[in-house]
């Protein structure tokens, strides 16, 4: 990978270095075409950085405290001293080895690449300006992704208002917080500054938490988050803030009537919006919706037929891996043979809480919404043998399946370790597999993965009635 500020011509130019831009810039190197890649801020966009990296160190971290108090059978609990500045600086750590070992090691290995620094803006003719030249490029991927949303409301301008970010970047814990948003962003990290000693309320507009997963799937989260010492309030709409001597008041319109919270700090988790403001795309003629995302088709290009869009600032799920697979569609596209698109039929999805919520597929619900004829079975934790001797039976294992041809068409878990059964549960809906496919292949003894052979065997039979792997 080369360093350049000056102007160039490239076959391709990605603008973003974060999962779609570095897709999109390795499979054009592969491609055999010269890339320039365009990072105004921090090489490796908001997983490594900002997001899923630093946020699931903290989870740990939170984890290992909530362990240590809680004991084991036979094993004392005890009270763990927490060094929030060790915690900090370690989680910096983690970060920094990734971002250099997965994202600038990675481009220097391809001379194909060239890493341009600076804000990058469409021009005229197919060129891409960049900080101190202007380059030229036969097509453009735009993977810009996305920044936390804070809504307009009265009074947020002046609360210090926490998001996703800056809440992992605070020099002190606070004593109390409030969390605006029950999405999966909100709960994990709720649960994070809970189990680290801070008193945490959730507020979510929606009836309930999680509101796009199964429905008993979110019940139980809430309900072991409660036990946790969260407040979770649902159905309310925030009518204001304010911010008085240090403490944040919330506002809220309930079913209750008008209920207030108060709290040192307020975080906000209540979506994210497209990073495009910089790029004109107007004059490109690159479409957006009303929230500023890049309109494309399912090959990832954009009204501009030179020009492309991957990843979170496309709309597409929010998953780093759907942003990869996106990333690697519009090169292709760009610079490659053309024709591929990006297949979301199946995307898998985890809340890494604890108990993680993880989901493929379709849930029962949305089945019967469809008109399918289902048949669903739910193992709970206490029937998988691998929970038992680790004495966290918490939990359950959903499937989902036709009832006319046996095939798996959604799974669904809650407990420890739930995000670990859907590499195989996906690779079942995906791939149409039947009850018998899965009950007839060969599942490890005591690992967590059985439980989904479990459940999946559970649409025939009693399993409380079955001996150890039978």
């Amino acid at each position: 990978m080369m360093s350049w500020t000056g102007g160039q011509d490239f076959d391709l130019v990605v603008i973003g270095t974060g999962s779609a831009g570095m897709a999109a810039a390795i499979r054009g190197a592969e491609l055999g075409r010269r890339v320039g890649i365009v990072e105004r801020g921090t090489v490796g966009g908001t997983c490594v950085n900002v997001g899923c990296i630093p946020s699931k160190n903290l989870l740990a971290v939170a984890e290992a405290q909530h362990s240590a108090r809680m004991g084991f059978p036979g094993l004392q609990g005890c009270a763990p001293s927490l060094d929030w500045a060790e915690v900090r600086a370690r989680k910096e750590r983690v970060a920094e080895s990734l971002r250099q070992a997965r994202y600038l090691d990675v481009l220097d290995s391809y001379p194909e690449i060239t890493l341009l620094r600076g804000c990058a803006r469409l021009a005229d003719r197919g060129a891409v300006e960049v900080d101190g030249g202007t380059h030229r490029a036969g097509k453009v991927v735009i993977a810009t992704g996305t920044s936390p949303w804070v809504p307009p409301v009265s009074g947020m301008e002046d609360a210090r208002v926490l998001t996703s970010t800056t809440a992992m970047e605070m020099e002190t814990l606070p004593t109390s917080m409030i969390v605006l948003g029950g999405s999966s962003v909100g709960v994990e990290l709720g649960q994070v500054f809970r189990r680290l000693d801070v008193r945490v309320t959730i507020i979510e507009l929606l009836p309930r938490i999680l509101a796009g997963e199964d429905a008993a799937a979110a019940d139980e989260l809430r309900r072991r988050l409660e036990d946790e010492g969260i407040e979770i309030v649902t159905g309310a709409q925030v009518t204001g803030v304010r911010n008085r001597a240090g403490v944040v008041s919330v506002h809220t319109h309930t079913a209750a009537g008008e209920l207030v919270f108060e709290a040192e700090r307020l975080l906000a988790a209540t979506g994210r919006r497209a990073v495009t403001a910089e790029l004109a795309l107007d004059a490109a003629g690159v479409e957006t919706d009303g929230r500023g995302f890049i309109r494309v088709d399912d090959g990832m290009r954009s009204s501009n037929p030179d020009i492309y869009a991957a990843g979170d600032v496309a709309g597409l799920p929010g998953f780093v891996y759907v942003a990869a697979a996106a990333g690697r569609v519009a090169a292709e596209n760009a610079v490659g043979r053309g024709g591929r698109t990006l297949d979301l039929r199946v995307v898998p999805r985890v809340t890494f809480t604890s108990p993680q919520v993880a989901s493929v597929g379709v849930t029962p619900a949305e089945a019967r919404e469809r008109g399918a004829e289902i048949d669903v079975s739910r193992v709970g934790l206490e029937d998988v043998p691998r929970a038992i001797v680790e004495h966290r039976t918490e939990g359950w294992v959903q499937v989902v399946a036709d009832r006319k041809s046996g095939e798996i068409i959604g799974v669904q878990a809650v407990g420890p370790n739930a995000g670990e059964l859907l590499g195989e549960a996906a690779l079942a809906v995906r791939m149409r597999l039947t009850i018998d496919d899965v009950v007839d292949t060969l599942h490890p003894y005591l690992t967590w993965v059985e439980g989904f052979k479990l459940a999946v065997q559970a649409l025939r039979v009693d399993v409380s009635k079955l001996s150890c792997c039978a």
